[in-house]
């Protein structure tokens, strides 16, 4: 059939560039090692910070509901899909983040993109880091309201753009918590100063650090002791709580508007009983196993620091999310080959994910791995770099 050819002969471009990826199979269930194509590697590419994906609490409790309520719920949340046990997640969650409320998204691109394009208008103005994520760059696209882009964490920048746009009804600024592709956390204390000296609204997209910063998970807020002055707060389901969706904490007010107008949450079958009770599990395991972080942020340290100490370039990280940064797209690729020959599955991240001369492979340590795990990985990395000429 006519009509696509542009289409493969931009893939036909990614394959001579070499960044042309096939999607990979996984064979097991998500956790430390997995086996793909029939071979058992370490992972570090998941999101499972902390490997709750098989923790047998959230297992039996996705089990049980459901034996009790089925598969799927039949219908949007605002028409027959509420559950019991949707609103009693939903307080559950507001009580975990310490905000009057919250709603549960079908994912945390949709939470994102649902926020931004429904509460701001012509009037209004929003104001991104340039590294934010792809959901939150959508959902600024969706919005009617101006726009403007500051420099990464650059809060000169942000002052600047602040200082200019004090005519506008509402500014919006809007920042990941914590970056996916660098790994680094952003300066929300400072950010919130200039915000409430300049009255503009905070929105933060916690999903890397939802499960992984603050007290019990919490995120940057807590991390940053910001209870009640940041307005918004969006997470992830889907990363460390080890399950599937997004959420988005506030106000009441902030609830009650997006429930009327956040087209995602308005167009989409609600979570199913499993999903929904799973993720309820996944909070208790936060509150009450509180050393499976400690454990995260152990290896963490650990590996970190090995690959520093073999010569790799890891940038600015002061997450699990450490970055292996080698420029060339091709080069990232290669290395990302060269680790799954060596045991080790961590997956290459070329442009337009991140810059063309800041490729690299992207490695995420979780909760699950052993000291021996990480060892081997170390390894694993020290050969397959000489043999690309990353080392």
């Amino acid at each position: 059939m006519q009509g696509l050819e542009h289409l493969n002969r931009e893939i036909e471009a990614w394959r001579q560039e070499g960044v042309f990826r096939p999607l990979t199979e996984i064979e097991s269930e998500q956790g430390a090692r997995v086996v793909i194509r029939g071979k058992e590697v370490i992972q570090l590419s998941s999101n499972n910070y902390l490997g709750l994906t098989t923790h047998p609490r959230m297992r039996e409790a996705a089990l049980e509901a459901v034996r009790t309520y089925g598969a799927g719920t039949g219908s949007v949340r605002t028409i027959a899909g509420t559950f019991t046990m949707h609103e009693e997640f939903e307080k559950k969650l507001a009580e975990f983040k310490h905000t009057e409320a919250a709603l549960v998204f079908q994912s945390g691109f949709t939470a994102n993109v649902g926020v931004i394009s429904s509460i701001l208008g012509k009037e209004d103005v929003v104001i991104s880091d340039e590294l934010n994520h792809a959901s939150i760059i959508d959902g600024i696209r969706l919005t009617k309201a101006a726009r403007r882009i500051y420099r990464h964490c650059d809060l000169d920048d942000l002052e600047k753009a602040l200082k200019e746009t004090q005519s506008a009804r509402t500014r919006l600024v809007v920042t990941d918590g914590v970056f996916s592709m660098d790994g680094n956390i952003a300066p929300l204390d400072e950010i919130v100063e200039l915000c409430e000296k300049y009255d503009a609204i905070v929105m933060v997209d916690d999903a890397h650090a939802s499960g992984v910063l603050g007290k019990n998970g919490r995120g940057t807020v807590d991390h940053f002791g910001l209870h009640e002055r940041v307005h918004i707060q969006v997470g992830t389901l889907s990363k460390a709580i080890g399950v599937l969706g997004g959420y988005v904490a506030g106000s009441r007010t902030l609830r009650d508007y997006l429930i009327h107008r956040a087209r995602p949450f308005l167009f989409s079958t609600s979570h199913p009983p499993a999903v929904t009770a799973a993720c309820s599990a996944a909070i208790d395991v936060l509150l009450e196993e509180p050393e499976i972080i400690d454990r995260l942020w152990e290896n963490t340290k650990f590996f970190k620091e090995g690959l520093k100490k073999l010569g790799f370039d890891t940038g600015n990280s002061q997450t699990p999310i450490t970055p292996v940064i080698v420029g060339e797209g091709a080069k990232a690729m290669a290395l990302s080959d060269a680790l799954f020959e060596e045991g080790v599955y961590a997956q290459g991240i070329a442009y337009p994910t991140v810059p063309k001369d800041k490729a690299r492979v992207r490695t995420i340590v979780t909760a699950s791995h052993t000291r021996e795990d990480l060892q081997q990985a170390l390894d694993a990395f020290e050969r397959a770099g000489k043999k690309v000429g990353v080392l």
